[in-house]
């Protein structure tokens, strides 16, 4: 019984994993089309640059966030379990 609700929670996790890389690839397409619309349609240097920081700043912001919420919630959880 113990495989199969490992291979469940796998599936789990890559159906997840999936989903978040079609939310990945949606707000990239949506961050390009806000610089597509700020620096117009050249692909230069400088716009590609600006949009590789901000993307990362983003997304280091974002694990941060993450973190810390999920840090709150296991905390918030072992309380309960006291």
């Amino acid at each position: 019984m113990a495989f199969k609700a490992e291979v469940i929670g796998n599936i789990a996790a890559l159906i997840t994993a999936a989903f978040g890389l079609v939310a990945a690839l949606a707000w990239n397409e949506a961050i390009q089309e806000l610089f597509r619309i700020i620096f117009g349609d050249q692909s230069s240097l400088v716009a590609m640059m600006a949009y590789a920081i901000v993307v990362t700043i983003i997304a280091v912001l974002a694990t941060i966030w993450i973190g810390r919420a999920a840090a709150r919630a296991k905390g918030e959880e072992e309380t309960v379990r006291r």
